[in-house]
C-alpha cells in the first residue's frame, strides 16, 4: 500500500518515494497548451505548491518521473524549456 504524501510538495520526492499520486497530468497538459497567463487562487491545502514543481519537471524534460502517467506519451520530452522558480 502506498503512503500518503502528507506535507510533501516536491513532485520528484513523491514519485521516487512511491507515495500515492493522483494523476492530474492531463489537466496540466490542457493548462499548458490552452493559455498564456493564469492566476491560481485556491484555498490552503488545494495542491498549488505541488502543481508548480510538477510543471517544472515537465518543462525540464524529466520523463522518468512521469512513467505510467497520462502525459508520458503526450509530451515532447526532447524539447526542454527554461524554468525560473
Amino acid at each position: 500500500m502506498r503512503k500518503y504524501p502528507i506535507g510533501i510538495q516536491d513532485f520528484g520526492e513523491i514519485r521516487n518515494g512511491r507515495y500515492l499520486y493522483i494523476d492530474k497530468t492531463r489537466l496540466i497538459y490542457t493548462l499548458i497548451e490552452s493559455g498564456k497567463y493564469y492566476f491560481l487562487s485556491r484555498p490552503r491545502r488545494f495542491g498549488k505548491s505541488l502543481l508548480l514543481p510538477t510543471i517544472k519537471e515537465i518543462f525540464n524534460g524529466n520523463k522518468e518521473l512521469f512513467k505510467g502517467l497520462w502525459i508520458e506519451e503526450q509530451w515532447n520530452w526532447e524539447q526542454t524549456h527554461p524554468v525560473i522558480h
